[in-house]
């Protein structure tokens, strides 16, 4: 064994405790709103109350006459120069949809940003925006995406039929003969309702403008501060060195702080115009109001089977309500959800089709699983397929099912799955459990008048996307002279806890012990470039990252230990923070030695050995995707007469490949599989007939509490990816997975109906009133007896 691979991991797969939890659980991390400026100003957005109207005026006289006011800034003020830049800002070479920073001669939802007031504090950019006139003329507003095709009001101008983008896959006529001869053909229309992100923490920014310097710093809470940068330095026009974005720590993401929104542009524009430091952080009506919306969506979807319940063809037309300023680019999600639809299955033959609308909404966000309504319809048809079949839906699936020993191969829509494990995780999802012994107690319980179900959802999505931002990760590593280490990687504290997985990473790669080792991340004057948090790609992202870099200096660390220790390089291992000589007990250097000797005595290094312990690595993944996949299970329990659902176990058998921390990796899953419940029966950001938001606080806008969610049980199934460490992701599972399986329980339970469920959320109202459907179609005369 060479002396790069001696040390055996002793941290990588254990359960460590996270590094960052001392100051978390403590009140001790530094979010956005802890950051005070000398002479910072605040700021808050003047709101549209109308879904849709044209801007005939704006009065701010009164809310500048008021003391603390420094600024009413409106879309002349910042607008300019900005809209021939929708194009590029994102850093991407695809084309962007409509962004202005302020509303511009329309408001095109209820909360557009129409003017930005900045105050002394808080309170008094509060008082002042209320003081702003703004004179509406309304419009007719765009409120149902599905009907938006055929209205004669435009959202956006330049965009006919109210479609941001269309893509599609092979034409549906060639499948036309596999659907006409096939033994069953499943299609149904499936409906999802708009739900949001909801971190704990609102979105935020603080942007402090150093006119001497021609320098800007900005405060971000975000998912990928290099992403910031990189938009700020292309809206601006700033060389990128003289934007400097610092990420400390970040309550959540899920998707919605990726991009800046217009918020942001907003304070990065403004920030040049102030005396001071200007800080934005919208309260919580603001995020349900303004901050995006996801998942509202449709399909019309179809599979075919044969007699025997083997699939051979599946096809899904898919439409994505997109609000009115979508963020980020929307038809390439929408792609995913049809290239994605075959899933996990031997699917022969199929084909897809997606349309994005705009409507006088919010605008739709990323959302952890973007893709996720691709297996949210693919379940619910393919239990609806088995109740059809008169079969169990565990032994349709079962029939279908890739298994390990059918990889690789590519999906009908050329996705090249590999290295996962969808049957493998279904049995023991469904050992687990004890299926059979279940379907005896639910028969039981429907004899005492009982209604109990069980749910699965199996799937597979891609991580670690080698594309554009996201294409490298790099690490910076220095060995300080007291032997003791930092790592330095483009992330941050988003709730993911990627500074513990960098932590245990770069121990065992260096052979040190953990207590030695500290993290520096999120700040882009001092990390190196990378993408962040997005996309399930930071633990495999990072590990390769890791072991690019610390290959280099073991390499430098064995040559000085064998020239030290006058010993071949072969024999040196690197193990606790010391080095030592293969089968020479007494030869040995604390790592502290070697680092003193690089860094103090150069004149004893060996040749062609530099001084100092720093690199820096970056990683390309071997392959564009590496596929994970799971499978969840769920049973509950329906009261058919109050149609409260209750949630009895909840289990999910993931392939995540090796895990560098198990509690990481289940509190991954679990956040996403709470955040999926909540999508299945609780969530829902409603608008009434006119475009009004009718759910801006938890009053309205339901989310699942500990009290509404079983324990969750854990199967895990190993299967190494490419690259090191055989790591996949594993951040956006939970969300996929959860609603399918939730639904297809409810659904089960009442089978004894004859109920269909095809429209989410499944809100008590919704299955009292299912279930009474199907009473009085049972009591119905039939058709011409009176």
């Amino acid at each position: 064994m060479s002396a790069l691979n001696a040390a055996a991991a002793r941290y990588a797969g254990a359960r460590v405790t996270r590094v960052e939890d001392a100051r978390l659980l403590t009140g001790h991390g530094t979010f956005v709103d802890d950051v005070v400026r000398p002479g910072m100003l605040h700021g808050c957005f003047v709101r549209s109350p109308m879904a849709r109207a044209r801007i005939a005026g704006i009065d701010a006289s009164e809310a500048l006459a008021l003391e603390g006011v420094h600024a009413v800034f409106v879309a002349e003020d910042l607008n300019p120069g900005v809209r021939e830049q929708w194009y590029t800002l994102i850093g991407r070479d695809v084309p962007d949809t409509p962004r202005p920073p302020l509303a511009e001669g329309e408001v095109r939802f209820v909360g557009d940003p129409v003017a930005l007031v900045v105050a002394t504090d808080r309170y008094v950019a509060e008082d002042a925006a209320d003081l702003v006139v703004v004179d509406y003329e309304p419009l007719p507003p765009v409120v149902d995406y599905v009907t938006a095709r055929e209205s004669d009001e435009l959202v956006h101008a330049g965009y006919p039929g109210n479609v941001a983008g269309e893509l599609e896959g092979p034409p549906l006529e060639q499948l036309a003969p596999v659907f006409d001869e096939a033994a069953v053909v499943v299609r149904e229309t499936v409906y999802q309702q708009a739900y949001a992100q909801v971190p704990m923490e609102t979105r935020g920014l603080v942007a402090e403008w150093s006119a001497p310097t021609g320098e800007l710093t900005i405060w971000a809470a975000t998912q990928s501060p290099h992403e910031v940068r990189l938009f700020c330095s292309r809206l601006l026009g700033l060389a990128e060195h003289r934007v400097r974005v610092v990420m400390r720590d970040t309550g959540g993401g899920f998707g919605q702080k990726v991009i800046p929104q217009r918020e942001d542009m907003c304070v990065m524009l403004a920030a040049r115009k102030v005396p001071g430091a200007l800080k934005w952080i919208e309260d919580r009506r603001e995020n349900l109001l303004s901050a995006g919306q996801s998942r509202h969506e449709h399909a019309d979807a179809r599979i075919a089977f044969d007699a025997e319940g083997g699939i051979l063809a599946a096809a899904i037309d898919y439409t994505q309500d997109v609000g009115a300023y979508p963020v980020p680019w929307p038809v390439g999600t929408a792609a995913a959800v049809g290239m994605f639809f075959p899933g996990p299955y031997r699917v022969p033959q199929g084909t897809w089709s997606t349309a994005c609308v705009f409507s006088n909404t919010v605008g739709r966000t990323a959302y952890r699983g973007p893709w996720q309504f691709e297996s949210v319809a693919r379940e619910l048809l393919l239990d609806i397929a088995a109740r059809r079949l008169g079969m169990d839906p565990a032994e349709l699936r079962r029939r279908n099912l890739l298994r390990r020993d059918e990889l690789p191969c590519l999906n009908p829509n050329g996705m090249p799955y590999s290295d996962i494990t969808p049957l493998e995780t279904f049995e023991q999802a469904l050992k687990m459990l004890d299926y059979e012994a279940f379907r005896r107690e639910q028969e039981q319980a429907r004899a005492e008048g009982r209604f109990l179900g069980v749910g699965t959802c199996t799937y597979v999505e891609p991580t670690t996307a080698a594309m554009a931002l996201h294409s490298t990760e790099g690490a910076t590593i220095r060995i300080e002279p007291s032997g003791k280490v930092n790592v330095y990687v483009s992330g941050g504290s988003a709730g993911n806890s990627i500074e513990t997985t960098v932590v245990q990473l770069t121990a065992d790669a260096l052979g040190v012990d953990i207590a030695d080792v500290s993290t520096i991340q999120g700040d882009t004057a001092i990390t190196p470039f990378g993408g962040g948090s997005a996309g399930s790609r930071s633990g495999s992202m990072t590990a390769g990252a890791v072991a690019e870099t610390a290959s280099v200096l073991r390499k430098r660390i064995v040559a000085i230990a064998a020239h030290r220790l006058e010993a071949a390089a072969e024999d040196i291992e690197l193990a606790g923070g010391r080095v030592t000589v293969r089968g020479v007990p007494s030869a040995e250097l604390p790592l502290a030695e070697i680092a003193s000797i690089a860094y103090f005595q150069p004149e004893a290094l060996p040749p062609g050995v530099p001084p100092g312990l720093e690199a820096s690595g970056r990683y390309r993944p071997e392959t564009p995707l590496i596929w994970a996949n799971a499978t969840h299970l769920c049973t509950c329990e329906v009261d058919v007469a109050t149609g409260e659902v209750t949630l009895l176990r909840y289990l999910v058998s993931e392939d995540c490949g090796p895990m560098i921390n198990p509690n990481v990796v289940e509190g991954q899953i679990a956040g996403g599989a709470v955040q999926g419940i909540g999508g299945a029966l609780y969530e829902h950001l409603a608008y009434d007939e006119d475009g009004n938001p009718v759910a801006t606080t938890f009053m309205d806008y339901l989310l699942p509490t500990a009290a509404d969610v079983p324990d969750i049980e854990y199967g895990h199934v190993e299967t190494p990816a490419p690259g090191p460490g055989g790591y996949k992701g594993v951040g956006e599972g939970g969300a996929i997975g959860a609603p399918p399986a939730v639904v297809n329980a409810v659904a089960d339970a009442l089978a004894p109906f004859g109920v269909q469920i095809t429209r989410l959320p499944l809100t008590p109202e919704s299955i009292v009133a299912l279930v009474r459907e199907s009473r009085t179609r049972e009591t119905a005369p039939p058709t011409g007896v009176n």
